[in-house]
């Protein structure tokens, strides 16, 4: 699933002859290493977008960042975008951006419930559905396991109903693994979204393997935790090794050190900015860390 096709160095030879559209468009020629979704016949592209982001900008900049973002992640060979009902105006906004032709039917979209009581959360599930202006939905979570044995029974009702495709939960702390474990211990969800990164890592080793054993799908948030990562490595260049698997950022960085990870389907990468887009998703073509260079990379962060 992850055969490289078109590595880095080829698109950066090409870009001298054909510019930047250049490289779009042969980054857009190759495919984006993919994951089967466990116990179905459908496939991820391992990068995705997280857009709380760009859909909050919408108010102050229009829909434009927005769609540029998306045409970009699309361009990359990816689909997925993770998104969380806020404000029903920009929820709107962002149905019109989804329903353009163009991007309709190329994007696997994901929504949340976090509100708590039941008739709460079927009520902002269904003002989801005619703000994005569909009828079905590819994922919906429970936000942070809000009121989850609440919103759980309803969530299998949508899936029934074939309202969503695919039901889920989300944590972005490990103040909240205690109780993944809980729920999990009792209820088989088709995605666990979870944060996991260089610089927070207790996943990688108390969930990632079970999911994975237990077939459920497993989507990564925070892989920069919110910015805060490249806080702590501002100014610092990166260190002459990441060359072996071609790494250029320190964004790369993170993004390599996770999906070398077999135990996941596809991390999401947050930005308002396309170039920041074609950039994260660009991680997936090309080499990965091994086994020693994600040693040596985990001992780098923890030193820094």
């Amino acid at each position: 699933m992850d055969t490289l096709r078109i590595n880095r160095r080829q698109i950066l030879a090409l870009a001298g002859a054909f510019g930047v559209a250049g490289v779009q468009s042969v980054a857009a020629q190759s495919t984006m290493p993919r994951r089967l979704i466990p116990g179905s016949n459908e496939s991820l592209p391992v990068i995705g977008l997280g857009s709380s982001k760009v859909v909050q900008t919408i108010a102050a900049d229009g829909p434009a960042p927005l769609a540029a973002v998306l045409r970009q992640l699309i361009a990359s060979g990816g689909s997925v975008v993770d998104t969380w009902p806020r404000n029903p105006s920009n929820d709107a906004a962002f149905g019109d951006v989804i329903n353009a032709t163009d991007l309709r039917d190329a994007l696997w979209i994901t929504t949340k419930i976090d509100q708590t009581g039941r008739d709460a959360g079927i009520a902002q599930f269904e003002a989801t559905l005619r703000n994005y202006g569909r009828d079905q939905v590819d994922l919906v979570q429970i936000f942070s396991l809000t009121d989850v044995d609440s919103h759980w029974p309803s969530l299998r009702s949508f899936k029934d109903e074939g309202r969503a495709r695919y039901i889920g939960v989300t944590v972005a702390e490990t103040g909240l693994y205690d109780a993944l474990e809980a729920f999990l211990a009792r209820e088989t969800p088709d995605f666990v979204q979870i944060n996991y990164s260089l610089t927070e890592r207790e996943s990688e080793t108390r969930f990632l393997p079970m999911l994975a054993d237990r077939g459920i799908g497993v989507i990564i948030n925070r892989p920069f935790m919110n910015g805060t990562y490249f806080q702590r490595l501002e100014g610092q260049a990166l260190p002459e090794w990441t060359a072996e698997f071609d790494c250029t950022s320190w964004a790369q960085f993170s993004l390599k050190y996770i999906i070398a990870n077999p135990n996941l389907s596809c991390v999401l990468t947050e930005t308002s900015n396309p170039d920041h887009m074609a950039e994260n998703a660009q991680t997936a073509f090309g080499p990965l860390p091994d086994a020693a260079a994600r040693q040596r990379m985990r001992e780098f962060i923890d030193t820094h």
